[in-house]
């Protein structure tokens, strides 16, 4: 049986229940402002897609330094033939990997359930 760390838990529930809310607040949002002729919405479709690819480059930098801290753990763990920090490994790389992209999606929550 496989259990997930916590912080891959509110990580992934971050991105399965806000990032929906947070798509249809802004493509709500976005149809508002086409309909009444204000200029907001071409400036918040450039927000999100700058968001996008900023989490994307922060995402790819975390997965890089979780796989080098990794990789010492394992070279660690293989010279003094234990296990030790061993157990966890995908699950705090995937954390890594996903911390970006959810930060924002709680960020954005926030800014657009007030």
């Amino acid at each position: 049986m496989m259990f997930f760390s916590t912080d891959l838990l509110d990580e992934f529930a971050s991105l399965w229940f806000q990032a929906p809310m947070v798509m249809s607040t802004r493509i709500q949002d976005l149809a508002v402002s086409g309909m009444n002729g204000s200029t907001g919405g071409p400036t918040d479709v450039g927000q999100m897609i700058t968001e996008k690819l900023s989490a994307a480059v922060e995402s790819i930098m975390a997965v890089n330094m979780a796989m080098m801290g990794e990789g010492l753990i394992a070279a660690t763990a293989l010279a003094t033939g234990t296990c030790a920090g061993l157990i966890g490994a995908s699950d705090r790389v995937a954390v890594a990997a996903l911390k970006p992209y959810g930060s924002r999606v709680r960020a954005n929550a926030r800014r657009l359930s007030e």
